[in-house]
């Protein structure tokens, strides 16, 4: 019904009846986001009638309340294909400025449907493919980074910086051509990273360092979201850039790590935002070459050298005298200040936790469940050879390259292939320093661990032994059953045996055992 009414007005009304409808409509299903099938059709047609509107000499104030349900109606993939046309698509481009070079920003009532526009623009080119084609076809990356140009520098602005910079991340999340585009023809690199200098009002002391108010105030709201979509997008056009990347980029990849550097020392308007910019910071961090991270650390200022400690200094456990440190002092390592670094530090400790808390479930298999750490146990046996070795690797150095520990959380079967790789089938730990080891043992693992099974590594039944019940022929005769088996599979060569040399590594059988002789010999005549 209300489609109905909404339809009819928008048809034959006059611009102060079609603002009034779609205003009480768009009040209705603000928070809609599942439609009736029943009434696709009904939506088709507004959606057509809206898009009629738009071309017409309408008020801006029903200019935006067309869009508003345009908005809202998009959500609707089935509805997007009839009118998800070249026409219309070119018509939400000229109401978000994007068609025009020269075209100013200066009407500030004009703001508001641009904004609504992008809004649109970001719902349709995300659930249709048609309007993703149309994007490349309208050259709508390039659009994008041209109305960024004309409005980086101006902070009243950052609605529409915020979801320019949204449907550009959208654009290079579904066409990886456009991530291209963007990094080298439209030089994207400099412009997001002077997104972000803008975001953050940065004021440069030196060519890669930058000043940091720690008793300025956070971030607002508007700039958080705004360096948030700067910060997808980038992930976006440097994706590769870790592994591939031009000696001559290295100065612009130096300023970026910069301004993450100073992202990592700032804050949000709220707990919730500041995780969501350093996190979506450390992702991009990700994609920096390492040659270019040396700017995460800098020299002490004169004002630092008085306020530093040393992580020496610093109280080993969470208590409020440690937090009192962190706020007063600067933290300092070999002469350098390794803030961000600490923030990284404390930013990746809080995942770890959630990777390998203490261990209570031992019921079920470690590689069952939806954790973090079944997810990751899982990959240890993964076809992919580099997934299965670096989700192996992870674990094994969260605990702290101890055999046993590892052991304890995945199981022996799980373990094994790195194991082998690493020469530690005999247990032992990694050649790599780390803390004192601490009991992390859980009374459930202690209790049950008499009953866990090594290989599978989670707690089973007792089975019941059924060598017990045989006579001495009985197993005698089994014996050499399997002898005969095991010399047959190894003389076809479908089965090879295996051993440990010294050292702890897989070798041949007969290689291993040649080699424990030479031991054994050696150890006879030094005696």
């Amino acid at each position: 019904m209300d489609e109905e009414r909404a339809l009819y007005i928008v048809r034959a009304g006059e611009a102060g009846a079609i603002e009034r409808v779609l205003r009480d409509y768009s009040d209705k299903h603000r928070a809609t986001f599942k439609f009736e099938p029943t009434d696709e059709d009904k939506r088709k047609k507004l959606c057509e009638g809206i898009f009629k509107v738009l071309v017409k000499d309408v008020p801006t104030t029903c200019q935006v309340s067309c869009l508003e349900v345009l908005r809202i109606l998009s959500r609707d993939k089935k509805i997007l294909v009839p009118v998800t046309t070249k026409e219309n698509m070119q018509i939400l481009l000229r109401l978000a400025k994007l068609n025009e070079l020269d075209d100013s920003l200066e009407k500030v009532s004009e703001f508001p449907v641009i904004v609504e526009s992008l809004k649109c623009l970001c719902n349709i080119v995300f659930n249709s493919q048609m309007a993703q084609q149309l994007s490349l076809e309208l050259n709508l990356a390039a659009k994008l980074c041209n109305l960024l140009r004309k409005c980086k520098d101006r902070k009243f602005i950052n609605d529409i910086k915020c979801f320019d910079l949204r449907l550009l991340f959208v654009l290079s999340l579904l066409h990886t051509d456009i991530r291209s585009q963007l990094r080298y023809e439209l030089q994207g690199l400099p412009l997001l990273t002077q997104i972000l200098e803008s975001a953050f009002s940065i004021k440069w002391t030196d060519e890669y360092e930058s000043a940091i108010d720690h008793n300025g105030p956070p971030l607002s709201p508007q700039e958080t979201d705004c360096a948030i979509e700067a910060l997808k997008a980038l992930f976006n056009v440097t994706v590769d850039s870790w592994k591939v990347h031009k000696e001559s980029d290295s100065h612009q990849f130096r300023v970026m790590a910069a301004v993450l550097r100073h992202c990592l020392l700032i804050v949000g308007p709220t707990e919730d935002k500041t995780e969501e910019l350093h996190s979506n910071a450390v992702n991009l961090l990700s994609n920096v070459p390492v040659s270019c991270l040396d700017v995460l650390i800098c020299p002490l200022t004169h004002e630092e050298t008085h306020e530093a400690t040393t992580l020496d200094e610093l109280p080993s456990d969470k208590t409020a005298e440690k937090e009192t440190v962190l706020k007063n002092k600067t933290m300092v390592y070999n002469g350098m200040n390794m803030e961000a670094i600490h923030v990284l530090l404390n930013f990746m400790e809080k995942r770890i936790d959630k990777v390998l808390p203490p261990l209570r479930d031992v019921t079920n298999r470690p590689e069952v469940g939806s954790t973090v750490r079944n997810k990751l146990v899982r990959l240890m046996t993964h076809v992919d050879l580099g997934v299965k070795q670096i989700a192996a690797e992870f674990l094994f150095v969260l605990c702290k390259e101890r055999v046993d520990s590892l052991l304890k959380y995945t199981g022996y079967g799980n373990a094994a292939g790195l194991l082998a790789a690493r020469g530690l089938l005999t247990g032992g730990r990694g050649d790599n320093w780390y803390s004192e080891d601490e009991d992390t043992d859980t009374e459930e693992y202690k209790n049950a661990k008499p009953n866990i099974n090594l290989i599978t590594g989670h707690l089973e039944e007792p089975m019941p032994n059924l060598i017990d019940e045989m006579t001495e022929e009985q197993k005698e005769y089994e014996a050499m059953k399997l002898v005969n088996m095991l010399d047959k599979l190894s003389r076809e060569e479908l089965l090879k045996p295996m051993g440990l040399k010294p050292d702890g590594t897989i070798t041949p059988l007969e290689e291993a055992l040649s080699q424990y002789s030479v031991i054994e010999e050696t150890s006879s005549d030094t005696d």
